[in-house]
């Protein structure tokens, strides 16, 4: 085997610095807040100065912009797996509707900036947040519909907006969890799914 060449070690390096000032970011930002987070603050628990983490991130919105976009990847990659833990279709649909929401209600940092200043991370599921939630869909679109080509299943040729309403439900109920419904369990999450989430995906 050769060894790797010059750009793809400069390459690793960068990604190693990159994940290293998100990861000290979002640390600072779990336990203290964004307001209260300094660019000198993500520098000293990440071990790089100042001017690394402008120029690799940018400001400290920046790096908000950029911590949330890795931990909607880091979900999407999560529910790219779940396929193989199901034979039925059903079963697919309803875990991911399961573990999206479950996800966000639990996510440490999510639930510390809401608490703390709402006004900073909401604009970024909602008004700014149309990147994310394409990605999303399209992901999810994608992940349902190689799982039915592979048991066999006809295709939907309407599966993208069927998963975008489902998807806007899921968000909705994130953003506002208050309502006549009772989804406090998985259990319950996941007899919603069964009732009410996979017939409008499968139909």
């Amino acid at each position: 085997m050769s060894a790797p060449t010059s750009t793809s070690q400069d390459r690793s390096t960068v990604d190693g610095i990159e994940a290293r000032i998100l990861d000290a970011a979002r640390t600072q930002f779990e336990l203290f807040g964004v307001k209260k987070t300094t660019i000198g603050d993500v520098a000293k628990q990440a071990d790089v100065d100042r001017g690394t983490i402008y120029r690799r991130i940018g400001s400290r919105d920046d790096l908000v912009r950029a911590v949330s976009a890795r931990e909607v990847g880091r979900l999407l990659a999560e529910l790219e797996g779940i396929p193989s833990r199901h034979t039925d279709i059903d079963a697919i649909v309803a875990d991911i509707f399961v573990t999206v929401i479950t996800r966000w209600r639990n996510h440490g940092l999510i639930n510390r900036v809401l608490a703390l200043e709402p006004g900073r991370l909401l604009p970024q599921v909602t008004t700014e947040g149309g990147a994310f939630f394409t990605a999303a869909v399209a992901t999810t679109t994608a992940i349902l519909a190689e799982a039915m080509r592979q048991r066999g299943l006809p295709a939907i040729p309407d599966l993208t907006p069927r998963v975008e309403i489902a998807s806007r439900v899921v968000h909705s109920l994130i953003l506002q969890p208050v309502g006549t419904l009772n989804l406090e369990s998985e259990a319950q999450l996941t007899g919603f799914a069964r009732s009410y989430i996979v017939p409008l995906i499968l139909g």
